[in-house]
């Protein structure tokens, strides 16, 4: 027990100094003492489970990884290899969108140079292209919300390109289709974002589940610990009665 309190509160340690938080700071935001902080990370003593998962779901982690050593630091160091990449994954994707619009430049230039003509709609069909890029490096490195915003933007810049390419036609009406895109879109989005919630709630659940098992497990064996003392200190007591007893009536024999 001893072992998995201060494997705990050794990693809520770290935890918070990664958060660069003082222990003042983080009993503020969990309206408790900053000795009560000290204990817990000391290894004293540690908070009942629905506190200990606030603090999980707080440092951005589970429950599970609080109780394994050397897991957060691996976690942390793993975090911070992301937000070193991140720089680097940016900087790539924006020189793919940047090439977008240097190849429309140059065809721009070359059609007011070679046609004498000027192209505008060059740069409104670059705004397509560059969702299609954005999408494909997105898959590779980013977020799935960033998807659906970036999937909007393709649709409707599509149907604005086409509208005005042939504009002559009167088009117009070609945005309604992307009434019905949108909405799928925004469905797909709910659609996906519901079954990563409901999997958190379970996890949450077996996770809190797993850790009232192990209490009543730790209060079964205490109740019998103490119960066998009780036993003990029963026995005892009956066997250092009965020599008296035995005494006492030896001796009343004797006086007869």
């Amino acid at each position: 027990m001893d072992d998995i309190n201060k494997i705990i509160g050794k990693n809520l340690l770290i935890l918070r100094k990664n958060a660069k938080l003082t222990q003042m700071e983080l009993a503020e935001r969990f309206n408790y003492s900053d000795k009560t902080i000290s204990k817990w990370e000391s290894g004293e003593s540690l908070p009942n489970i629905e506190i200990l998962y606030e603090l999980a779901k707080f440092y951005n982690t589970t429950l599970d990884a609080l109780t394994v050593e050397n897991d957060i630091i691996a976690t942390t160091e793993n975090n911070k290899q992301k937000d070193k990449m991140f720089p680097t994954k940016l900087i790539i994707t924006l020189l793919a969108v940047s090439a977008v619009w240097l190849l429309a430049t140059v065809l721009f230039v070359t059609f007011k140079i070679v046609y004498s003509h000027n192209y505008p709609l060059l740069f409104l069909w670059a705004v397509p292209i560059s969702c299609i890029v954005l999408i494909i490096f997105n898959s590779i490195w980013g977020k799935y919300y960033y998807l659906f915003a970036i999937l909007s933007v393709l649709i409707w810049s599509t149907l604005a390109c086409i509208h005005l390419q042939l504009i002559q036609y009167n088009i117009w009406i070609i945005y309604i289709l992307g009434i019905p895109l949108q909405v799928a879109i925004i469905l797909w989005a709910a659609l996906i974002k519901k079954p990563r919630s409901s999997k958190k709630r379970k996890k949450k659940q077996d996770t809190l589940n797993k850790e009232e098992i192990k209490k009543s497990k730790k209060d079964k064996k205490h109740i019998e610990k103490n119960n066998e003392t009780i036993n003990g200190n029963i026995s005892n007591l009956q066997f250092e009665t009965k020599p008296d007893n035995f005494n006492n009536s030896t001796n009343e024999k004797t006086d007869m």
